[in-house]
């Protein structure tokens, strides 16, 4: 400021230094004007984003809290084209009716053959293929009723007009057939004398594989069990102490 009392205090012959002078203040005025002009801004756009920044972080609430809008998109799960299975299930028969008209069903069989409550007969019957007919094979177990112990299994071919044939039959004390991956796996328990019907001493499982229009004999398996197993009489051993006592 007292630079500029001087300058309007002086003579003609610094006129035009006061001019030029003048000039030369206005402009480095103007520039400090604008320099703190700027920063000033500068510091206003700053303490407004602090106090923005601080809002939105106290009290658990505000944008920072929920994040910004999602910008991505959101996938679609449409059905998809592929085809569903063609298999269809296999049509259930009558096993009972089937067996007592099928002749090659001994009459001891057939005739002992009985609901054993209402009527629920003692017959277990499976589905599935092993002789590539033109719908899946049936596999038919006859068993007492007391034991549930087999004595016939059975097993018959579709014919393409609807019938059945039986192209195996095994009729022995307990024997028992299933399906086993395309294959007939038929297991008979062996007893010896004094043996309860519960105990047998062991087992044969044989695998039955369908070739030349008929079931050949693929694998044997014979297993003999403990006969101490299941007597009754022993007891679990006692746990052993962790202290030595």
């Amino acid at each position: 400021m007292r630079g500029l009392r001087a300058s309007d205090g002086d003579g003609g012959d610094r006129g035009g230094g006061r001019e030029n002078g003048g000039r030369a203040a206005a402009v480095g005025r103007g520039r400090v004007l604008t320099g703190w002009a700027a920063s000033a801004t500068t510091l206003v756009g700053l303490a407004a984003f602090g106090l923005f920044t601080v809002g939105c972080s106290t009290g658990g609430t505000g944008t920072r809290d929920e994040g910004p809008a999602g910008t991505q998109p959101v996938a679609q799960v449409t059905p998809g084209d592929e085809p569903s299975s063609s298999a269809k299930p296999a049509a259930r028969i009558d096993p009972v009716t089937l067996l007592k008209h099928d002749p090659k069903v001994s009459e001891r069989v057939r005739t002992d053959l009985k609901p054993c409550t209402g009527s629920e007969y003692p017959v277990d019957t499976s589905y599935g293929t092993m002789t590539g007919g033109p719908s899946p094979d049936v596999v038919v177990n006859v068993m007492t009723c007391g034991d549930s112990v087999g004595v016939g299994t059975y097993v018959y071919r579709p014919r393409t007009n609807g019938t059945y044939k039986n192209v195996f039959a095994i009729e022995q004390p307990a024997v028992y057939g299933t399906i086993d991956r395309g294959d007939l796996v038929v297991t008979t328990q062996v007893y010896e004398k004094k043996d309860s019907v519960a105990y047998p001493s062991g087992e044969e499982v044989i695998t039955y594989r369908w070739a030349g229009n008929r079931f050949n004999e693929h694998d044997r398996v014979h297993n003999d069990f403990n006969r101490a197993v299941g007597s009754g009489g022993a007891t679990l051993p006692g746990a052993a102490d962790p202290a030595g006592n």
